[in-house]
């Protein structure tokens, strides 16, 4: 039997663990066995992070210039890229995902904190043109203050990239909760930041559950900014507890994404495309390209390409090179998806292949599964499934399709194949969604701003917004003349 693994929480520079010694276990989803303990945080250890980085903010880190913060995070880059191995073993270890991605993920991700780091020193006010003449004015960002994180354990280091890079680059400090089901990835994260040469208190990671951990994070009178990632409902509970400390809040929530495929499409790229947004990262993805809609002229052909790549994906240890699918990360995602589909086969759906769980394995393992659905008002084309289900519905015209694909509560993400670049334009300003992908799917730059709208949430992470949404503008006035102010009580 394997040792288990104890991690420890960082705040202010100490590995600790909970101050009451509680720990919760995590398991591995590939064989469903506990691997590590995780400490479960109290309201006293969130206080104690939170006073750590309000502190953190008057010390070195607070009288660090913004081209040495920079060099901060451009270490921190270097030294991501470096154990991007061994955090892309442990994230795999911990969520199930593909080492292959994981490995390529944290590599990846660098070139974020390399993007914020060569951005710290660039942030700058403005001068005003004022309308009276003896009044210089000008404008300058400073930082919010203590930045609280609070990210799902599906793309975990990307969404904390997004969020320490442009708090940093500003010159926050932050706390960030990671998540229950798979916290170990950022603790394993955390332990480079001392090496970056970044201060005790800038960074701290906290784990446990949403009462105590989240409520007390995301109340603390401290608290300037959320930066929150998950579901609706745990985002509601979010806003709710804003109101206590007036925080600044962006939310990055689900989606449940149009891919639509039109009849002068390139098929094998439309095809492949589909393939790598709903299967990749076994469906567990806020993107993921969840609703096919098919023109009618090229469905039966496109599916067929469709189901036969699916049945061929080859299901196994997501550690291992050849496996192309790994398993789900909670039993509450396998169990949803299955009453899911159930449920949508009562109200005619068609499946086309998948369905169930493979046999031979002791893990979360679900098939690629492919669903035709006669009716739009079925649950399975509404419902975030965050799993390897594709729902498919047919269209016969353009205006038809862009009602279904905005038929949604959320606006996260959509993706258009078609080889006319006209109806691209057209599709593209009106669907409701904050990212749009045209002939391509699930691309990311850090240059490229990534949010949605509806109840896929609102502000925006990554590119330049991100810094702005991390500052404050102060204004200031200058009165240049030399005449004392008048008297407002004596008349001219």
């Amino acid at each position: 039997m394997s040792k288990i693994i104890n991690y420890d929480m960082l705040i202010n520079g100490n590995w600790v663990q909970a101050s009451d010694n509680a720990v919760f276990e995590s398991k591995d989803p590939a064989t469903n066995k506990t691997w590590c303990t995780i400490p479960a945080a109290t309201a006293d250890d969130v206080n104690a992070a939170v006073i750590a980085a309000s502190a953190a903010l008057d010390g070195p880190w607070g009288q660090m210039t913004p081209s040495e913060r920079g060099k901060c995070l451009m270490r921190l880059a270097d030294l991501l890229t470096q154990n991007s191995e061994q955090i892309g073993r442990i994230e795999t270890k911990d969520t199930g995902k593909m080492f292959k991605e994981t490995r390529w993920q944290a590599q990846y991700i660098a070139e974020y904190l390399r993007f914020y780091g060569g951005a710290a020193d660039k942030i700058h006010g403005d001068t005003l043109p004022i309308d009276k003449p003896d009044m210089f004015v000008f404008t300058h960002r400073e930082p919010i203050g203590v930045v609280a994180a609070i990210v799902p354990w599906n793309s975990q280091m990307f969404l904390s990239a997004v969020k320490i890079g442009p708090a940093l680059a500003t010159g926050n400090t932050i706390i960030l909760k990671a998540s229950e089901h798979a916290s170990a990835p950022l603790l394993e994260f955390g332990k480079l930041m001392a090496e970056a040469g970044i201060p005790d208190g800038v960074v701290n990671i906290v784990t446990g559950f949403a009462d105590p951990c989240g409520t007390t994070l995301t109340t603390h009178p401290e608290v300037a900014k959320i930066a929150f990632t998950g579901g609706p409902a745990a985002a509601r509970h979010v806003i709710r507890n804003s109101a206590e400390n007036f925080a600044e809040v962006s939310l990055e929530l689900g989606g449940k994404s149009p891919f639509i495929v039109f009849d002068d499409a390139n098929l094998e790229s439309a095809v492949n495309g589909c393939v790598a947004g709903i299967f990749g990262a076994a469906g567990q993805s806020c993107v993921a390209g969840s609703r096919l809609y098919l023109h009618e002229s090229i469905a039966d052909e496109f599916l067929d390409r469709l189901t036969n790549i699916a049945r061929g994906i080859k299901i196994g240890d997501p550690q291992a090179d050849d496996t192309e699918m790994g398993p789900l990360c909670t039993t509450g995602q396998l169990d949803m998806i299955q009453a899911q589909i159930a449920k949508a086969q009562k109200q005619g759906g068609k499946l086309l292949t998948g369905g169930n769980i493979p046999e031979g394995f002791d893990g979360l393992f679900f098939e690629p599964t492919i669903i035709e659905c006669p009716d739009k008002s079925m649950d399975i084309i509404k419902t975030e499934l965050f799993g390897p289900v594709l729902a498919v519905q047919r269209f016969s015209s353009e205006v038809e399709v862009l009602a279904l694909a905005n038929e949604t509560d959320y606006g996260l993400a959509a993706g258009i194949f078609t080889q006319n670049s006209a109806r691209a334009l057209r599709m593209s300003r009106r669907i409701k969604a904050g990212i749009v992908w045209v002939n391509t799917y699930r691309a990311i730059s850090p240059i490229a701003e990534f949010g949605g709208l509806k109840q896929s949430g609102y502000g925006r992470e990554s590119g330049f917004q991100a810094l702005w949404d991390y500052t404050r503008p102060k204004t200031v006035w200058m009165n240049m003349s030399d005449e004392p102010l008048a008297n407002p009580f004596q008349p001219r």
